[in-house]
């Protein structure tokens, strides 16, 4: 099983829909069915980190007096 800081969000997000499937359909002990959580809310929390840091990295594209891209500026509030 790959360790979940080491997911990409696709992967991530693949892994807690299944996760969320055999929880939804019964297909698990009990027992497995709590190991099951414990990692589909892993998998929640890491998806989250993912997105913040996402978020924090958009950036701006400042357009010129003509219309083109210019640059870019960093996302206010940063």
């Amino acid at each position: 099983m790959t360790e979940i800081r080491n997911m990409s969000f696709e992967d991530a997000m693949k892994e807690l829909e299944a996760t969320v499937g055999k929880l939804e359909h019964g297909e698990a002990t009990l027992e497995e069915s709590i190991a099951l959580y414990e990692r589909g809310a892993a998998l929640r929390q890491h998806c989250d980190a993912v997105l913040r840091q996402a978020e924090e990295r958009v950036e701006k594209i400042t357009l010129a007096a003509n219309g083109q891209p210019a640059g870019t500026t960093p996302v206010e509030g940063l």
